[in-house]
């Protein structure tokens, strides 16, 4: 590489002049006076100019020279399967139904709302982490779950950190906000604002959407 930039840049034309006048008495432009004779170049002139432009193609070089990419876009590191973002979620209809009970996949894939104080998490008072059944994302703790009288799970507020989404929703002729499941899109219920504080929310939860990890299980994951 070195022997090509000498070869085809500004050093090269320095170096060919050089050696079609090794004395370093090749004459320069001169003032112009007449009868004057031309000054000469020196030879710690032409040392000099020729490392300044040996500097300079091998600046030119390193700029054009295209960074090296450490692997292709396929080959990209992906995050461990056990991380519910890296999960083998189902890709179709029929995979959802597989995975699924009837009523989860009722309520989680075509939104759907279970009958009031028939769900097994609407009195569940163990401490724990609730996940969500489609894909294992943490969504709520049981912190934040209190007695609404609703007949749902219900709690002030999503886990820290929880990938839970808020979407305006008009269906039934209300105007409402659903809660969703972000990693998998599943349907979780709705947030009203009439829960207690800090917050003054009420995640009014589906208990077929969710599941209970109890406090010890839910520190190991």
């Amino acid at each position: 590489m070195t022997a090509s930039i000498i070869a085809t840049g500004p050093l090269g034309l320095i170096v060919a002049a050089f050696a079609a006048n090794p004395e370093g008495s090749g004459p320069l432009p001169g003032d112009g006076t007449p009868g004057r004779t031309p000054r000469r170049a020196p030879m710690a002139g032409l040392f000099a100019l020729a490392i300044l432009a040996g500097g300079l193609a091998l600046a030119t070089g390193s700029l054009n020279r295209r960074p090296s990419r450490a692997a292709s876009p396929g080959a990209m590191e992906r995050p461990a399967m056990n991380d519910p973002t890296a999960a083998d979620l189902p890709k179709t209809d029929a995979e959802w139904r597989a995975r699924l009970t009837p009523e989860q996949y009722q309520v989680l894939r075509q939104k759907g709302t279970e009958r009031a104080f028939t769900g097994p998490l609407h009195d569940m008072k163990a401490p724990g982490a609730y996940r969500c059944v489609g894909c294992g994302e943490t969504l709520f703790d049981s912190s934040t779950k209190f007695d609404s009288g609703s007949g749902w799970p219900s709690f002030y507020a999503p886990a820290e950190g929880s990938k839970v989404e808020e979407h305006r929703d008009v269906s039934h002729g209300m105007v409402r906000t659903e809660v969703t499941c972000r990693t998998c899109g599943g349907h979780l219920g709705h947030v009203f604002e009439d829960g207690p504080k800090p917050t003054g929310l009420r995640y009014c939860i589906n208990s077929a959407s969710i599941e209970h990890v109890p406090a010890s299980d839910a520190a190991k994951r």
